[in-house]
C-alpha cells in the first residue's frame, strides 16, 4: 500500500502545447482514484508522468515521500494496463504474466506460484498454455490484469483498459477490477472518458478539463454538488438539463418561462439553470412545458425528451429537456406535458466562468 502525491505537476511539449497545468493531488493508501474527462483534457498524460512514460516538465510525483521524477518507468513499482493490452504475440499467457519476474531474477519455483495464483484469481488458469490470438477480448485483458498483479507493486494505473471491450463485457470487467483492487489493497488510478465506469469504480473522482482538476470527490457528492457547470454537465447519465436564464425582479426568466423562489444572484449577467432528470416528474402544475418528440425505454424506467416550451434560445435551437419516469408512463409523440420540479434541487451556474452559484 503506498500514498502517491502529485506536486504542482505540468507538461508542456516542444510545440508549446500544454497538457497539464499545475496539478495538485494526494492519492491516499488503497485508495482506487479515476481521472475522468473527455478526450484531449490531460488524463492519460497525467497517468502516463506517474508510470515514467512521460516527462515532467514541472514539479513533483512522490511515492510514499520519495521523489520519482528521475527514476526510470521499470524502478518505480508501478504495473501499468493498457487499452491494448500490450501482449507478447509470441508468448502463452503464462509466458507473458512470467516476463516481467524473470526479467527481475526471480526464481523459477517463486515465478510459477505468482502466475498460477493470479490465473486462479482472474479465472483464466485453463488458457496458461494458450498464446494471445486464441483469446477473447477479455481473456486478453485478464492477461494483461495478471502481468500486473504477479509483479506486486505499489501502484496499479490503468488507462482506459475497458475501451476495445463489447458493453456486456465492459460491465463484467469493471466489476472484476473493483473487487479485485479491494481484495488486494493495492493503491489504484483508473483512467476513463466513461463516466458511468468513473461513477462506478471511484472511491474518489477527478474530473479534468484542460490540464486542470476541476473537482475532486466522491462520485455521488460530484453528483449531487457539482462546483462548476462543467462538472455538472459532464457527471450524470442522461446528462443534466441545462437552459440559459437571466434573473430579474427575483425571478429567473428564459424568454416566456418566469420561475420564482429564487434569490441574491447577480442580475443583468447570463446564467444557467442545471435540472437533474430523475427530479422532473410530470405535474398539470408544473412550471415547465414541453412538445415530446422522443421516448427510450430502459426496462425499469423511460427517458422522455422533449423541445422546452416558451424557452430563450440557447446555442442550439430548441432547449431540449429530459426527465425519467417509470416504465409505464409512455407519452405519445408530439403530446405536451407540464412538468414539475423541486426548486430546492436545481442548480443555477454563471455562464461565463462556469462558476456554481446555487
Amino acid at each position: 500500500m503506498s500514498t502517491v502525491k502529485l506536486n504542482s505537476i505540468k507538461k508542456t511539449y516542444p510545440n508549446g502545447a500544454i497538457a497539464v497545468r499545475g496539478v495538485d493531488m494526494v492519492i491516499e493508501n488503497s485508495e482506487f482514484i479515476v481521472f475522468v474527462g473527455p478526450s484531449g483534457c490531460g488524463k492519460s498524460t497525467m497517468l502516463r508522468m506517474i508510470a515514467g512514460l512521460e516527462t515532467i516538465t514541472d514539479g513533483e510525483i512522490e511515492i510514499d515521500s520519495k521523489v520519482i521524477n528521475n527514476i526510470s518507468p521499470a524502478d518505480r513499482d508501478v504495473a501499468m494496463v493498457f487499452q491494448n493490452y500490450a501482449l507478447y504475440p509470441h508468448m502463452t499467457v503464462r509466458g507473458n504474466m512470467a516476463y516481467g519476474l524473470k526479467n527481475r531474477g526471480i526464481p523459477k519455483a517463486e515465478i510459477d506460484k505468482k502466475v498460477i495464483d493470479a490465473a486462479k484469481m482472474l479465472r483464466i488458469e485453463d488458457y496458461l498454455d494458450r498464446q494471445p490470438n486464441q483469446l477473447s477480448g477479455g481473456q486478453r485483458q485478464r492477461v494483461a490484469m495478471g502481468r500486473a498483479i504477479v509483479r506486486e507493486p505499489k501502484v496499479f494505473l490503468f488507462d482506459e483498459p475497458l475501451s476495445n471491450l463489447d458493453a456486456k463485457l465492459r460491465v463484467q470487467m469493471r466489476i472484476e477490477i473493483k473487487r479485485l483492487q479491494r481484495r488486494m489493497g493495492v493503491t489504484s488510478i483508473y483512467v476513463t472518458h466513461d463516466q458511468t465506469e468513473a461513477m462506478t469504480l471511484a472511491d474518489r473522482l477527478a474530473v479534468i478539463n484542460d490540464g486542470r482538476i476541476e473537482q475532486m470527490g466522491a462520485p455521488i457528492e460530484l453528483y449531487n454538488n457539482p462546483a462548476t457547470l462543467f462538472v455538472a454537465s459532464f457527471i450524470g447519465a442522461p446528462q443534466i438539463n441545462l437552459i440559459p436564464v437571466q434573473f430579474k425582479n427575483n425571478k429567473l426568466i428564459s424568454g416566456d418561462i418566469e420561475l420564482s423562489g429564487f434569490k441574491d444572484l447577480p442580475e443583468n449577467t447570463e446564467l444557467v439553470l442545471g435540472i437533474r432528470p430523475d427530479v422532473i416528474t410530470p405535474n398539470k402544475n408544473g412550471q415547465l412545458e414541453i412538445k415530446v418528440d422522443l421516448v427510450e425505454q430502459h426496462g425499469a424506467d423511460n427517458l422522455i425528451y422533449g423541445a422546452l416550451s416558451g424557452a430563450a434560445k440557447a446555442d442550439i435551437d430548441d432547449t431540449e429537456i429530459c426527465f425519467k419516469t417509470a416504465q409505464g408512463t409512455l407519452p405519445d409523440i408530439d403530446s405536451v406535458l407540464k412538468l414539475h420540479f423541486d426548486q430546492k434541487t436545481a442548480m443555477i451556474f454563471n455562464k461565463e466562468s462556469g462558476e456554481r452559484l446555487i
